[in-house]
């Protein structure tokens, strides 16, 4: 039986929904909104997170309102199919295509939590599958002028965190030398796979590539650009290359260009429940590992990737560090991985 499969056919009871729009400033240039989901049926809530990257997505939805036809008897699959019928980019049409997975993602989550409740069962004991502690690495930009020290800061507060880094091409092999030093880097994102149009560096010097597979030697590489010679120098280092922002699906995994060791899971980039589970059973099947990836959620979306990462990869360098590691005014109390279990007894829920 696969893994959709043992939840497909759960009874969902829909009578309305809501809308919260959440907002965190990282800057004067940049503020992350979402949109909390909340589905309502039969005395239950169900919830899920909208992570649409431009704020007009987030703003034109709120000022329409819960207007989708979402209300009656359904299956969780019948809903999603009943999804599909639906546009919702009703209050206006997605800025990138990603966007409608993210805003799918955010119903189907909230459809999957809102059954389980009405079932009066949890993820986990739908699947059979016991939850573990949850390994994550921190996911952080170095500011200009470029130095170790926020990765130093950060390991002050909380000793034996791992890293996630994001190289640039101002990177100096004399940095890198200073971070592989440290031993905590576990992926360097070369953030090659989203077009022209990221807001920050992204490295395309053959140098920096080479540096940084020389440097961090047992690191992933995750999303490198393959354009010559940048693939020349990634060659003999194929089993390190992960990847995150080309996968949405089953058939994007079988489509790369060698079977990876391993691959970055952002559920909201799947948009379905289905497709989601279908590639969890691919991975399982063809002996590709996975870690999480989160998308600066700010409500229980963050809660929700860090359980699928305690069902399907714990042990993962898991992008999913709770919340508080990606507020610029966050406690200095933050816990360290791994993260104890926190699922709760009823739902697709994690966490406070």
């Amino acid at each position: 039986m696969s893994t959709y499969a043992r939840l497909a056919d759960l009874p969902l009871r829909v009578e309305g929904y809501a809308l919260d729009v959440r907002s965190l400033r990282f800057s004067p240039e940049f503020a992350r909104l979402t949109t909390v989901v909340t589905l309502h049926g039969a005395g239950e809530e169900g919830v899920g997170e909208d992570v649409c990257y431009d704020p007009p997505e987030h703003e034109s939805q709120a000022a329409a309102g819960p207007v989708l036809p979402l209300a009656g008897a359904f299956t969780l699959d019948g809903f999603s199919r009943h999804l599909e019928t639906l546009d919702l980019f009703h209050a206006g049409p997605p800025a990138r295509p990603a966007s409608v997975d993210y805003r799918r993602w955010a119903f189907e989550s909230a459809a999957l939590d809102l059954a389980l409740r009405q079932a009066g069962t949890s993820l986990a004991d739908a699947l059979g599958i016991t939850p573990r502690p949850v390994a994550f690495v921190v996911s952080t930009r170095l500011d200009p002028p470029f130095s170790r020290d926020g990765v130093t800061r950060l390991l002050a507060r909380t000793p034996g965190l791992r890293f996630k880094l994001d190289p640039t091409d101002e990177w100096t092999p004399e940095l890198m030398g200073e971070l592989a030093g440290l031993g905590v880097v576990d992926t360097l994102d070369m953030k090659g796979c989203y077009g022209d149009d990221i807001p920050f560096g992204v490295p395309s010097d053959p140098q920096t590539y080479a540096a940084v597979v020389t440097s961090f030697p047992d690191a992933w590489i995750e999303d490198p650009r393959l354009t010559p010679p940048l693939r020349d120098v990634l060659r003999g280092h194929e089993d390190r290359v992960t990847w995150d922002a080309p996968i949405h699906s089953v058939r994007d995994v079988a489509g790369l260009e060698w079977t990876p060791r391993m691959i970055n899971v952002k559920p909201s980039r799947f948009g379905r429940l289905a497709e989601l589970l279908a590639t969890y059973d691919h991975l399982r099947d063809h002996g590709i590992g996975a870690y999480g990836g989160g998308q600066t959620e700010l409500g229980p979306g963050r809660g929700q990737i860090q359980y699928l990462a305690s069902l399907f990869h714990p042990d993962a360098p898991n992008d999913t560090a709770p919340g508080g590691y990606n507020d610029p005014d966050g406690p200095e109390d933050l816990p360290g991985s791994p993260l104890p279990v926190a699922a709760w007894p009823t739902g697709f829920r994690w966490g406070e």
